[in-house]
Parts: C-alpha cells; structure tokens; sequence
C-alpha cells in the first residue's frame, strides 16, 4: 500500500485555552510534512479575524503551507478581496474558497446587496489574481440545499471550470460514497483533484450531530457498532474505523487524505501512523 500525502484542518481558537490546545495540535502534527493544513471560518464570518491572526501565526511561526478558509458571507466584494490581498502580503497563497453557511438567525444564505453571490464568482476573482491556490469544497452526499448528488457534481464543476484546482469533500463513512462521487465528477469532466475529507471520531455522539447538520448519512452498521463499543470501547472502535477506511480510499487509488482534526491531535496521529505516514523532521520551534 502507498504512503498518502496528508493534510489537516484546524479551527480557529475562540480564548485562551483554546490557542493552547492549537498550537499543541500544530506542533504535533507539523513533523507529519502536511501538503497543506487549512483554517476554518466561523459561520456567518464569525471568526475572521481569528482566523486571519492563526493562519498567519501557523504560517510564520510552523512553517506549515496555509490554506485560509474564506467565504462569501455577510461582506462586501472589496472587503472579500482586501482579505484575499492581505493573505498575500503575509505569505499565505491558498485559499479554501466557499460560499459559507448563513448567518445566526437566519434560515438559509442570502448574499451580501455587494458581496459574492456564490462560491464559483469568489473563486473566479479569487484565480483571476493569479496568485493564489484556490481550493473549494465538494458533497459526496447531497449537501442539505442540493436535490440530489448530480446537483452537487454539476456545482463543482462550474466551481473547477472557475479556478479551483482541488476540491476537499466533506466526510462520509463509506469508501464506496466517494468512489461512486469521484466516478461521477470524472465523468462530468470535473478536472479539479478531489481529495476525500476525514473524520476521526472523537466522539460518537459529537460526529453523529455534525453528520446530521451536514446532510451525512450514518450507516446501521457504524450505529449498531459503536452502541456496541460502549464508552470504554470507543476509542478503539474509532481507530479500527478511521484507519480501515483510509486503507480502503488507498487501495482505490486515493493518494491524498485531508483530516478534521477538531484540534485534537491524538487519534490523527495513530490513523497516520498505521498508513505509514511519520515524522519527517524536528518538532518547530514556534518561538
């Protein structure tokens, strides 16, 4: 089995314990030599300048490649772009471009009278710099505002005819989910890489909720499972998991695996180190 390339998601800290806990999950995990590690965006822009401040933060101080999450919500274009150009300016080049979830409050997105109307015209302005690596997102599942999965590859077509040269998908518990996504994107003439979104499950019942929210389906068989598992069981049962998925992207031909590390760096690191992927250098020095 070929070693993957890995990369990881992190969110920004919201107080200080919260930094704490980033800056020991980028620690541990830089040694890794991620492709790329990315930084949420609050919903609604709730948390830019959070994630301005610890994309640049773990761009300059973990040498780590950076890919600022950014979305169209609630701001005006030029605001939207001087972001894009004081990302730039910092060193930062990649972006994860996407329209965003609505607002507190309200029910579904509504752009901005001057903002982006969608994630395909803030890719577009975003490639037309010609500075910047544009990534976007990508629903193996139908995404909760979409009538089904041809809706979804038809979206991340325009996004990839728009610039976008990699797509990360949002998790799922079947490899079979995106092997039938991914044939379905080639087939579309989807040109842009997609690379499969991971999540380790820290909780049981915590990825039930973010499954629920993000339109993905929980099978029987990981039900029955982790009820089964038990409390003590649990972390097992969530390593076993991860990692046989993994494995079997692998054995597909997936040769890049994008993590939702929820900041916690424990059970990443087991999953990487049972696909082979280990240090590849010094802890940084984050002075």
């Amino acid at each position: 089995m070929i070693t993957p390339a890995v990369s990881f998601e992190f969110f920004p800290p919201r107080n200080l314990d919260q930094s704490f806990r980033l800056w020991d999950t980028a620690r541990a995990l830089a040694p890794l030599g991620p492709d790329f590690v990315s930084v949420t965006y609050g919903a609604g822009g709730t948390t830019r300048q959070l994630t301005h401040e610890a994309v640049t933060a773990l761009a300059s101080h973990y040498g780590l490649n950076v890919a600022a999450h950014l979305t169209c919500v609630d701001a005006t274009r030029e605001d939207t772009m001087q972001i894009v150009a004081d990302y730039a300016a910092a060193g930062v080049h990649e972006i994860v471009a996407l329209r965003g979830d609505a607002p507190q409050g309200q029910d579904r997105f509504t752009a901005h009278p001057d903002g982006f109307a969608n994630s395909v015209d803030l890719i577009e302005a975003i490639a037309a710099r010609g500075d910047m690596t544009v990534r976007c997102g990508a629903y193996p599942e139908p995404h909760p505002e979409s009538p089904d999965t041809s809706a979804d590859v038809a979206w991340l077509k325009r996004k990839s005819d728009a610039g976008a040269t990699s797509a990360i998908t949002q998790f799922f518990f079947d490899a079979d989910t995106f092997f039938r996504f991914r044939d379905q994107c080639h087939k579309a003439g989807v040109t842009a890489e997609i690379i499969p979104g991971i999540l380790p499950i820290q909780s049981w019942a915590g990825a039930r909720r973010f499954a629920e929210r993000c339109g993905t389906s929980v099978p029987a068989w990981a039900e029955e499972a982790f009820a089964n598992a038990g409390k003590e069981g649990e972390a097992r049962l969530a390593l076993d998991v991860c990692v046989k998925l993994c494995e079997q992207l692998v054995a597909g031909g997936v040769d890049k695996l994008h993590f939702y590390t929820l900041n916690k760096p424990e059970l990443v690191l087991k999953v990487c180190g049972a696909l082979g992927v280990t240090p590849k250098g010094e802890i940084p020095n984050a002075a």
